[in-house]
This record gives structure tokens, sequence and C-alpha cells, in this order.
């Protein structure tokens, strides 16, 4: 009867403490909603953090891009050769990376370099009492600290995804024509035959949304930090892991809406 009652309470525990943390969450994005609308409207910060998040993050995406592409094209070549159709190897990487690959892969990107980086940076000023001291300076510190990052990260994840794309391609392109010996002509005409306009503008939707997911998490998990250096650890931790799920959730959500 005791384990019973121990297990009943452990699950009401973790129940209530869910439904806490998604009212404070839900909070703190009205908040960030609000100071993004009205002033002061901090156009420094926000170009400061478009270059973190989208220059700093350029190179690792585009690398990833490249070998992504490349081995989606070296497996589904194995495929197509099957039916004597190497031509398509093209159109079903772009498909694929415009339509799934490219804003996901990007979001686990960004998340694990300039996610980790937002939560590590609020968490170490939350612990050291510096957003504190940022309040009764009379700045507010979501619109100097939070909005400038998911602003950046909104503006910017879109801009990498289709990065993303084009340098997917690109790695499908070479191993294409060195490996498989596909005619050029072929491969992009198949492209543009399979690969719409539309399909891009949904991946591109996708990485708008997924950029405000984790930004917005980071930020959340970092303000909300505690405890000195093992908090700060803990935070980005979280901020993470809460991340990397929260897209795979939104991508399942969003692509139940575009289909």
């Amino acid at each position: 009867m005791k384990i019973l009652i121990s297990v009943i309470g452990y699950i009401g525990h973790v129940i209530l403490s869910t439904i806490s943390g998604l009212g404070r969450f839900i909070i703190f994005l009205r908040e960030v909603f609000r100071w993004s609308i009205f002033p002061p409207f901090r156009i420094g910060l926000i170009i400061k953090q478009l270059e973190f998040v989208g220059n700093k993050s350029s190179l690792i995406i585009s690398i990833a891009a490249l070998f992504v592409g490349a081995v989606l094209g070296l497996q589904l070549g194995v495929i197509f050769r099957l039916f004597s159709a190497e031509g398509l190897m093209g159109a079903a990487t772009g498909k694929s990376l415009a339509l799934e690959l490219g804003p996901v892969m990007c979001g686990f990107i960004v998340i694990g370099r300039a996610g980790a980086a937002m939560a590590a940076e609020i968490a170490t000023m939350r612990v050291n009492e510096q957003i504190d001291a940022m309040e009764a300076m009379g700045v507010n510190p979501i619109s100097y600290l939070v909005v400038p990052r998911v602003i950046a990260s909104v503006i910017m994840m879109p801009i990498l995804a289709g990065i993303f794309l084009f340098i997917g391609v690109v790695g499908c392109y070479i191993v294409a024509i060195s490996y498989y010996r596909v005619d050029t002509m072929v491969f992009f005409q198949q492209l543009q035959w399979i690969v719409w306009w539309s399909d891009v503008v949904k991946g591109l939707v996708k990485a708008l949304f997924f950029g405000f997911i984790f930004a917005s998490i980071a930020c959340y998990k970092g303000f909300h930090a505690r405890g000195g250096a093992k908090g700060v650890g803990e935070a980005t931790t979280k901020a993470v892991v809460a991340g990397l799920l929260s897209i795979l959730v939104g991508d399942f959500i969003i692509t139940l809406f575009q289909v």
C-alpha cells in the first residue's frame, strides 16, 4: 500500500510539475511577444545575434549539408539502379531535403551550437545575479536578452535551411555524376520536375518555426537556471534536449497541417 501511494504521489508530482512548467513557459512566451511588438527595438543587438546565429553557423551547416546530400545520393542510387532510374537521385534528394531533412537537420545543428550557447550565456548571467542587477537598473531582461535572440533565430533559420538544401543537392549531384554516371541534364530536369517551389516554401516555413522553438526554449531554460555552475550545465543540457524533442514534435504537427 505504501509503495502504491508513493508511486501515485510521484506521478502526481510529475504531472503538477509539468503543468506548472508549461504555464511558466507560456507566460514567458507572452512576454517575448509583447516586447517584440513594443519599443524599445534593440536593432544593434538583433544584428549581433543575426551574425551569431547565422554567419557563425553557416560553415558547419554547409559541411553537414554537403555530406548529407552525398550520403543520400549514395543510398538512393543503390535503389534507383535496380530500376535503371539513377536520374531520379537528384529529385528524391531535393524533395527530402526541401520538406524534411533540411529544416530538421538545420534545427538540430543550430540548437547544438547557438541554442546551447544562448542557454549557457543567459544561465550564467542568472546565477551571477547579472539579470537581477539589470532589473534593478530598470532594464527589462526579456527585452534585452531574449527578444533579440528569438528574432534573429526566426530570421536566420529559413536562410540556413535554404543553404542546406542547395548544398545538399550539390553533394548529391557530385555523387550522381562521378559515381553513377548520371547525365547532368537528366539530373536537373528530374529535379525541376519533381521538386516544386511549394515544397521549398513548406520547408522554409518549418525552419522559421524551428528557429522560434529552439531560441525560446534555450532562453527560457537559461532564464530560469538556478544553482551556480552546476545549474548552468543543467540548464544547457535541458535546453538542448527539450529543443531537439520539440523540433521533432513540431515537425510532425506542421507536416500534419501541410499535407
